[in-house]
């Protein structure tokens, strides 16, 4: 693995570039969150805009997770390309993942696993200015205490194949998947409502059918559905708003849902 580390490509612009200010943005973007009951947490399924469009919204999710922190040292990080062509998924050659919170390491053994299978590649150029992984690391950063990356930028693949990703790298309870993806796209502030409300609905019910116009993170998200499916996991949906809700006009609007998927035996 090359030791080299993915300098941050968005700072400054979907989030600020600052330390101190961006970790206090987070820090009450979480504290504004209110707390939710529900399962122990496998999956995070959460938006990934510039912040003062979604964090209100992943702050749910990730404020959901605070309790788990202690429990969680290796995070699967998973979300769409919107920079490159991709057919399957990448992962980096780099040893960091960096933000202006400092820098995270990735797991080299789950990178390993995952060079074994054949829709996977080593593709730098996919990770290079990919804004759906970077946008979770400061959040990821400000929630949780020491703990190893596996990012995979994800093109177009089956949900077979995500599940198959995801059961290899499955682990404990020390291992969380995040799904990273907004929900529609430009549509009238309450259309998208319409197309949003039966999105969430597919995603509670584990249905792995959703379409890019309804999710941009539709391939991992697909996955990470079947999987829940598979394994009788429950999901539950945390917050959801749109960007007309936060600081966008309301003629064109981006959906943001948070969900958690868990066993809610543990």
């Amino acid at each position: 693995m090359n030791s080299r580390s993915r300098p941050p490509a968005v700072a400054g612009t979907f989030y600020p570039d600052n330390p101190k200010t961006l970790r206090n943005d987070v820090l009450q973007y979480i504290s504004d969150a209110k707390t939710i009951n529900g399962p122990r947490p496998k999956f995070l399924i959460a938006p990934h805009a510039g912040y003062i469009y979604s964090g209100s919204t992943a702050a749910y999710a990730y404020r959901y997770i605070k309790s788990y922190a202690e429990d969680i040292t290796r995070v699967v990080l998973m979300g769409p390309a919107h920079r490159v062509a991709l057919s399957g998924l990448a992962i980096p050659s780099m040893s960091q993942f960096s933000s202006p919170l400092g820098n995270i390491n990735l797991d080299e053994k789950n990178l390993e696993k995952l060079e074994a299978l054949d829709f996977v590649s080593i593709d730098d150029t996919a990770h290079a200015l990919e804004h759906s992984l970077e946008v979770q690391l400061p959040f990821l950063q400000s929630v949780l205490n020491e703990f190893t990356l596996t990012p995979i930028v994800v093109g177009e693949c089956s949900p077979k194949e995500l599940a198959i990703l995801i059961n290899t790298l499955w682990g404990g309870d020390e291992t969380l998947f995040i799904c990273s993806t907004d929900l529609s796209h430009y549509h009238a502030y309450s259309d998208a409502k319409q197309i949003d409300a039966t999105t969430c609905d597919k995603i509670k019910n584990g249905e792995n059918n959703i379409s890019g116009e309804q999710a941009c993170g539709c391939y991992p998200l697909n996955g990470v559905l079947q999987v829940a499916q598979e394994r009788h996991l429950e999901v539950k949906q945390l917050y959801y708003c749109n960007s007309g809700d936060t600081a966008g006009a309301q003629d064109a609007v981006v959906g943001y849902g948070a969900f958690i998927i868990g066993n809610s035996q543990q």
